[in-house]
């Protein structure tokens, strides 16, 4: 019985080293110094259709009229007037899921432009009184 007792302790002791050696060796993503390696397969890129800017309008802001979204209404309006004025190139408008400010009442607009530098506005429109001010103000970022 003390054989077997000691031959089931070197057999877990082997496999414990062997399991501790194991989970040692670096992982294939990791070079010695720690820092993530370059996967094999690089992300492409592609040349942006837009030069101004991006409009984006949160889809989550919902205010039901007439069978449609108020956010879906200001977003339509804002690209046929952007085509209209022959502002479509220079500026896209898109629409997001949920941005996270969540206004009572309005539609939540952030402004990207090209020289934002990560300080975009976060604008709260009124999607039927606010629409005029809000172009104006697309357009006076056009850069």
């Amino acid at each position: 019985m003390k054989k077997l007792l000691r031959r089931i302790k070197i057999l877990l002791q082997r496999i414990l080293k062997r399991f501790a050696s194991n989970s040692q060796q670096p992982s294939p993503l990791i070079n010695s110094n720690s820092r993530p390696r370059p996967l094999e397969t690089s992300i492409p890129s592609v040349s942006r259709r837009w030069e101004s800017g991006l409009v984006l309008v949160c889809s989550q802001c919902t205010n039901e009229q007439s069978g449609s979204t108020a956010s879906e209404d200001l977003e339509n309006w804002l690209k046929s007037r952007l085509k209209f004025e022959g502002l479509w190139g220079d500026f896209r408008v898109v629409s997001t899921s949920c941005l996270g400010v969540c206004p009572r009442i309005g539609v939540t607009v952030v402004l990207v432009s090209n020289g934002s530098y990560g300080n975009s506005p976060c604008l709260i429109v009124n999607p039927r009184s606010d629409r005029e001010l809000l172009y104006s103000y697309i357009k006076q970022n056009k850069g």
